[in-house]
């Protein structure tokens, strides 16, 4: 039948059941999902970022297992026997060489674990040093990010929030903090607190971490929050005006509850990142910080510790030197690229 024009019936052909093509077509597209999985999946694209990524948890799981079944310790000196003079063939070992009681012990047909990096000056397993100095440098770098974590996203999402004259004080207090030399505080701050602490942990559960180690933690809690207090201060500046947090204002919410549930969350992207790029930050300053003996106490390894250790014989033994400072910077390097590919996964800002 022909259609009339200016009609008011209705068209039933409008009322017809759609078809499977119909249907399709009106499906959504793309799935749905969520912050992490589509940042997940974007930081998988990224090889350079996924490969850091996957070398930084061989790393970090290999420094926790290897010394539950290798046979030498990070403080045995293999040379030393209880009542009897101390064996000189065990120090300084080359890679793969044994000592003389090893030696025979070979001969005679038993089997001896090798010393794969050798030993250094008092007869220890080298190797098994590198291996605890890797676990004690990235714990710190770990555990130093989380305090900094912590004081940064505490103080600035205050200062963002609240305003006036109170992000006033604290902003002058992070420029004073910004204007200080770092390196210099660092060391001048570690080497008090090394001195003065030692007495007060005498006696405590926090005696056997040394006081070089709590020392290292109150330095980063004094002197490395301020970027991440700037960072998260600016974030919530941007976000305190959004119309979900004037709603919440409106129905009686409180600062903080609308600080931990609104914007916090919404800077999630930017904490992660930052934090990522924090830790190999960390890590290089206890290295440096360890290669001054200021780092951890020994006979505990760090890598920076041992780098300064093998300062000694670097002429004859150079290979002491150069395992624990590749380390550090394979450490670095894929810590460092494994942020950036955070960044390019988790900010908003740079989705294509």
């Amino acid at each position: 039948m022909k259609k009339k024009l200016f009609t008011m019936h209705v068209d039933v052909d409008d009322f017809i059941p759609a078809s499977s093509e119909d249907k399709a077509y009106m499906v959504q597209m793309r799935p749905s999902t969520t912050f992490f999985k589509d940042g997940m999946k974007r930081l998988m694209k990224n090889k350079i970022a996924a490969f850091s990524m996957f070398l930084i948890i061989f790393i970090s799981l290999s420094s926790i297992i290897i010394p539950f079944f290798w046979p030498y310790q990070y403080d045995k000196m293999l040379g030393s026997t209880p009542g009897k003079p101390m064996d000189p063939s065990y120090n300084n070992l080359a890679p793969f060489e044994y000592g003389e009681t090893e030696l025979e012990r070979i001969a005679a047909g038993e089997k001896v674990f090798p010393h794969i990096f050798g030993t250094d000056a008092q007869g220890r397993d080298y190797f098994i040093r590198i291996v605890y100095g890797t676990r004690i440098s990235l714990a710190v770098g770990f555990f130093a990010s989380i305090i900094v974590l912590i004081i940064g996203m505490t103080i600035g999402s205050i200062a963002g929030y609240i305003g006036g004259k109170v992000d006033i004080i604290i902003m002058r207090i992070v420029d004073i903090i910004y204007s200080l030399p770092d390196t210099l505080m660092v060391i001048l701050l570690a080497s008090v607190m090394k001195v003065t602490l030692q007495p007060l942990l005498e006696g405590t559960i926090l005696e056997k971490l040394g006081s070089n180690m709590i020392s290292l933690f109150l330095v980063f809690a004094l002197l490395y929050w301020v970027s991440m207090a700037r960072l998260i201060r600016g974030q919530i500046l941007s976000l305190r005006e959004q119309e979900y947090v004037l709603a919440a204002q409106a129905t009686g919410a409180k600062a903080g509850w609308i600080i931990r549930k609104h914007l916090l969350p919404n800077c999630i992207s930017v904490v992660i990142i930052s934090t990522a790029l924090q830790i190999p930050s960390a890590i290089f300053t206890e290295s440096y910080l360890s290669f001054l003996g200021l780092g951890v106490n020994a006979p505990m390894p760090s890598l920076g510790s041992l780098a300064s250790d093998a300062l000694n014989g670097y002429a004859t033994y150079p290979y002491r030197l150069i395992i624990p400072a590749v380390v550090i910077s394979l450490i670095v390097l894929s810590l460092n690229l494994f942020g950036d590919g955070l960044r390019d996964a988790f900010d908003p800002k740079l989705k294509k």
